[in-house]
């Protein structure tokens, strides 16, 4: 194995792992509060509302991601009418794609999050005199926090890997810049060096995740 040969491929992999980082943080970022958005749609009074939630979340799940990359990317500017104003960049298709994604399952997470907690403490914060907001906000969601910590972070390692999915709409990813260099040069180390890159990511992720598990366990 020739160090220069890795350190040859390493500098476009890093450039696409910066692409692979910022897919993830934005997909994180904004699907997180979406999906619990969705959540309280879910649980919402309304019954329109609440069915069209249920439907997005059920279409969102039901479908692969790769489908609906494939779709952001290429199928909504064949939309008749509408089409020609929708033509966006790869990479910003593809990121609506990953958002619109995960905030389903992020949904589906925070619900099963909030039927855990008792309906005692709803009826002891009004007691105490607290208005549904401040009861949602102070008892409510640090509970939640502590009990989808778990299901959350799996869903964000699982994140990071199908930024690999980016490849199949030719976004200059980790992936990417792999596979190219192994089809220039006919050897199997640029696979190895991506691996390496996506495990240190997920075991950022993972001592994160079990920082945070830690800190709400003590409170």
């Amino acid at each position: 194995m020739s160090w220069d040969y890795i350190l040859t491929i390493l500098k476009p992999m890093l450039e696409g792992a910066q692409t692979t980082i910022l897919m993830f943080l934005v997909a994180i970022i904004l699907s997180v509060p979406l999906g619990f958005l969705v959540t309280l749609a879910m649980r919402s009074r309304f019954k329109p509302l609440g069915w069209i939630a249920h439907m997005y979340v059920y279409v969102m799940r039901g479908t692969p991601l790769l489908l609906q990359i494939l779709f952001f990317c290429f199928g909504l500017p064949l939309l008749p009418v509408i089409g020609e104003y929708l033509v966006f960049d790869r990479v910003v298709a593809a990121g609506i794609a990953f958002v619109l994604n995960y905030a389903a399952y992020f949904a589906e997470i925070f619900r099963g999050g909030l039927l855990s907690i008792d309906k005692g403490q709803h009826e002891a914060a009004k007691v105490l005199g607290l208005t549904k907001w401040q009861t949602m906000v102070k008892v409510i969601i640090p509970q939640m926090i502590r009990v989808v910590l778990p299901a959350t972070a799996n869903e964000a390692i699982t994140l990071v890997k199908d930024t690999a999915l980016l490849y199949a709409v030719a976004v200059p990813e980790l992936l990417y810049y792999a596979q190219a260099a192994v089809n220039r040069d006919l050897q199997l180390i640029p696979f190895f060096v991506a691996a390496i890159m996506y495990l240190l990511m997920t075991l950022v992720l993972t001592l994160l995740f079990k920082a945070l598990e830690k800190r709400f366990s003590h409170e």
